[in-house]
């Protein structure tokens, strides 16, 4: 990937507060990563050894990723999230938290460019959690989920890595699983409906899907398994039991 992108969206919302400022002037020099900086392995951005390192791509409010570093302190998370406003929120989690998470890093900038900085096979989860879905055909080359991302994803992910992409939005569904099967390095887990209907129980909700699910919107929560370069190695293809998202679901 070349060295410049056009990142789609907002950087700043509505000013912050006096004191939701001061805490990110307190955490945000000590969490951020510095792409020109980057140590070759990731896992030494944390200041203390960890057992695999997770990527969360635009966490939004940061309580999913909040989260999961509560629930798995031997993991590193790296979230990425240019939205000021947002990068806020997660750092008011950190900030007001019983135990502070020490293993979560902040790229507030675009995914991508420390996508391409990543060494292969170094991540071993990767989350797209309620992406941009942007509706509009003429803007569709704005999607996270395509075919050159999902190379790029491939090739920062170590076989048997999981990458869970979640949506609100029915043509985007339909978008991510045309493009997700269509790529060799990929496979769905899925079984049956329930798969992708009910959120995994080790899956916190986001405050985009509470606001979704408010207003009635369907959420589906789709999780693929990185496969091994060498199609021998692979499991058999676990999508036979395919239920194709309905246009009223």
């Amino acid at each position: 990937m070349d060295g410049k992108r056009t990142l789609y969206g907002r950087r700043r919302g509505r000013p912050l507060r006096a004191q939701r400022q001061q805490q990110v002037d307190r955490w945000l020099p000590r969490l951020s990563i510095d792409l020109a900086d980057m140590p070759a392995d990731p896992a030494a951005l944390f200041s203390r050894p960890v057992r695999d390192v997770w990527l969360e791509v635009g966490f939004g409010g940061g309580e999913h990723l909040f989260h999961q570093a509560l629930q798995h302190p031997e993991i590193g998370f790296i979230g990425c999230e240019p939205f000021l406003n947002g990068i806020g929120r997660l750092i008011a989690l950190i900030d007001n938290g019983a135990a502070p998470p020490d293993n979560i890093r902040i790229l507030t900038d675009d995914a991508r460019a420390l996508i391409a900085q990543l060494p292969a096979g170094s991540i071993g989860r990767v989350f797209v959690l309620f992406p941009d879905p942007w509706p509009k055909r003429r803007h569709h080359r704005r999607r996270f989920i395509a075919p050159a991302q999902l190379d790029a994803l491939a090739r920062i992910m170590r076989p048997g890595a999981e990458l869970r992409i979640a949506t609100d939005h029915i043509d985007y569904l339909r978008w991510i699983l045309f493009h997700c099967l269509g790529h060799r390095a990929f496979r769905w887990q899925v079984q049956g409906p329930d798969d992708w209907r009910s959120r995994p129980a080790d899956w916190p909700p986001t405050r985009y899907e509470d606001k979704a699910r408010a207003r009635g919107a369907f959420c589906a929560y789709l999780r693929f398994v990185r496969q091994p370069e060498n199609p021998a190695e692979a499991p058999e293809n676990g999508n036979k039991n395919l239920v194709e998202p309905a246009k009223s679901a």
